[in-house]
Parts: C-alpha cells; structure tokens; sequence
C-alpha cells in the first residue's frame, strides 16, 4: 500500500511510453506492486500512437520535460535567449536560484556542448517545476546516457541523490571515462547482464559495485502448449528494431541460402526503425519478397498470435561500427518461454541464455551460412526439437523470471535506502 506523503522514486526515462521498452514498463509496474511509489520523468512524448495494455496498469504521475534546448529556456524562463536565466528577476536575489544557474554556466562554458546545456535546463526544469510538492527523495535513470546525464544534473542542482541502470547503447558509445564520473557520482549502478556487469566494473572507480540485475520476461503471459515437432512450409520468424545491431542481413542471406535450397518456409519481422527503407529494399534485392512479409510495430498481445504460429525465431545481432550492441534482447526470452526455437549470435550477454547446442544455436555475427545450416537444422532435425525446446522453456523459468528479478532490484533500491511503503 502507498500512502499520499510517502517518499517517492523520480524515475527518469528516454520517452514513455515505448513500445520497445516492455522491460522498463514492467520495471515500474512490478515496483508499484511492490509498494514503491514513482513519478515518471519522460524526456520526450510518445512517437508511438498505441501502447501495450500493461501500461495501463501502472499509477504513476507522469511529466514530461521540454525536448529542445529552446523549449527549455521558455518553460523556465519564458524566453528563447540563451541568457534568460541571467536576466530572470530571481537573479542575484534568490541565492539558491542564482547558485543553480551560475552551475548551469560553468557547465556550458566547460563542455561547449549544446546537449550539455540542454541536459542542464531539464535538470533545472526538474529542479523548478517538478520536485516542489513531489516528496521525490530520490532519482533513477534508466539508461547511461542522456537520462543518467540528465538525472546526475539535478542531483547537482537538488542536492538529491541520484542512481542509474545501463543497458547497452548507452553503455559502448559513449566514452568509457564518462560512464566512470557517472558511476563515480551516483549512489548506485545497476545493469542487465553479466557482460554489461563485467565491462562496468573494469572502469568503474574501486569500491563502486555494480548490480546485475536482469529484466526478465512476465512467465505467466509467455505460455504454449504447441507441438514441438514441425514440417514445412515452416514459419521463421524476427521481432527487432531496424538497426544495424540487430544484423538483419545476416538473418535475410541465410534465408536466401534456405529458398536456393529449396526449403519451403514464409518469414514474418515485426519491427520499425530508421533504416527501415535500406532493410526492406535488401529483402527485395535478395529475391525474397515473396516468402517475407514485413508486419510493421505491433502491440504485445499480436506479437504473442505470432510467437504461437512460429516454427524458429532467428536474429543476428552484431556489434555496430560505433560500438552500439544489445544485451540480451528480451525477444528470444519470449519466443523460448513460446516453444519457439532460436537462432542467434555469440554477441554479447546472449550466450548467457541461449546455450549453444542446448536451449538454441548461435553462430558468429556476420555468418550468415553458419546462420542457413542452423536454421535448417532446428527446422528438420526432430530429435532436436524435442530435447532444445523443452530445455530452453527450463532456462528461461530458471534465470528470467521477472517477478525473481524484481525483488532482486528491489532488495537493491532498499540497500541504499530506497523502500517500499511499510
């Protein structure tokens, strides 16, 4: 149970709601069940005009901060002039007001950065238009990057404490020595598996601990009972961004192989993203137009009709030029929890859950003919079907149980203070 002057938990997130981020929304749904009670600190408006019915679950207050630097200055200042904090009549009369902008100066004149000083005004923003009257006693970002610099700000600016989880973008495209004042500066960290944890710990300043704390799947919407055994035409199926991490080509060139071979299968991807064009076009150039039928971004209850007519979910994913990879994408969870057989890549956290040979087969990024031959196999080898599919249902219940991982940070937040209501 909550109560009206309970202390709560600021979390600040990218944009809320996402319609590819189910493992924050569960995060904050599960907490409230918990009795935490949380106010979501959106940096951006929905792109999304649908959302998955578990959003609609969840309590907490929601505000949204201005999204351009312009923006910024006019909710706070009522002007678009980059000096309008200096002429605000609080300047130089309101110590407290005074001392917050001369902070939001000195960091702009150290970094030159415009997103700097943008992550500086929504910080004041949060500081000025949210956190009187909150009983906001403590902030959480979730990921590294923009709500972590955000989130450290206004613990700067507030005198709040402030904490933070990484993902994956967040955490390899940014600077390692930016990641480390981060951790240094916040009461805690917390990251979703075990290559993230290792990686974090190697930068971060002796004596930090970092908190592995998995995301987890809700076990009890993830349910089949489907034959295991299959026969053709097969089913194969993708859910992911369209982005270079995801190694989309990888996928559709093994596909190309499996048609040339004659194997008669149709291919389902549920996804968006902004190399949506070159993705499709690369379907097309593959001569697979007729076999893959792009279904666009779809809400969790269709993905699950999906999941249910599958016979293998494949995915490729592969460390971008810019460093950015995944960490272990909560859709192979899903489809292994579905009895659906994966196909994926060595690449980071993944082999954490998909044991190769065992609960799926995983091949070397960028190897589309190891990627054929594994689909292939799981596609036709019976036997195999019979022994990975049950035991990668096993894996999943074993190490990805949300409602687990959720006492897990909980137990967490409570260690550095952060508690449930009594």
């Amino acid at each position: 149970m909550t109560n009206k002057n309970q202390p709560v938990l600021a979390m600040i997130l990218k944009g809320y709601p996402r319609i590819s981020e189910t493992f924050i929304s569960n995060e904050i749904r599960l907490l409230e069940k918990r009795g935490v009670k949380i106010h979501i600190i959106s940096m951006r408006k929905p792109r999304e005009d649908f959302t998955h019915k578990s959003i609609s679950e969840i309590k907490a207050k929601v505000s949204y901060l201005p999204s351009t630097l312009e923006g910024c200055l006019e909710g706070l200042f009522g002007s678009a002039d980059h000096d309008a904090g200096l002429k605000d009549p609080r300047y130089g009369t309101d110590p407290e007001f005074t001392q917050r902008i001369d902070k939001i100066w000195e960091n702009f004149r150290e970094t030159g950065s415009e997103a700097s000083f943008k992550h500086m005004l929504q910080a004041e923003y949060i500081v000025e238009k949210i956190l009187p009257g909150s009983d906001i006693f403590h902030i959480h970002a979730h990921f590294a990057h923009s709500p972590t610099s955000v989130a450290r700000n206004a613990s700067k600016l507030s005198g709040l404490p402030f904490s933070f989880t990484a993902h994956a973008k967040d955490i390899y495209t940014q600077a390692p020595e930016k990641i480390t004042a981060k951790i240094s500066e916040a009461k805690f960290a917390v990251t979703c598996t075990g290559y993230n944890c290792k990686y974090l710990e190697e930068i971060a300043p002796e004596g930090k601990p970092i908190h592995k704390v998995y995301h987890g799947i809700d076990l009890a919407l993830f349910t089949s009972d489907k034959n295991y055994s299959t026969s053709a035409p097969y089913e194969i199926f993708t859910v992911a961004r369209f982005t270079p991490k995801k190694g989309l080509p990888t996928v559709f060139k093994a596909l190309k192989i499996l048609a040339d071979k004659g194997i008669d299968f149709a291919y389902k991807i549920v996804g968006d993203g902004d190399d949506r064009d070159s993705t499709l076009a690369l379907i097309e150039e593959l001569g697979l137009s007729d076999r893959c039928t792009w279904v666009g971004t779809k809400p969790h209850e269709e993905v699950l009709e999906l999941y249910r007519t599958a016979d293998l979910f494949a995915l490729g994913c592969e460390i971008a030029e810019n460093g950015d990879r995944d960490g272990i994408p909560n859709v192979l969870a899903e489809s292994m929890a579905m009895s659906v057989p994966v196909v994926a890549t060595t690449v980071s956290g993944i082999p954490e859950l998909v044991e190769h040979g065992k609960t799926g087969i995983l091949v070397e990024p960028g190897d589309y003919l190891a990627m054929a031959d594994a689909m292939e196999k799981i596609l036709t080898d019976q036997d195999l079907r019979q022994v990975m599919i049950p035991a990668a249902k096993k894996k999943v219940h074993d190490i990805f149980d949300n409602r687990y991982w959720i006492n897990i940070l909980a137990d967490v937040y409570e260690l550095y203070g952060i508690k449930a209501s009594d």
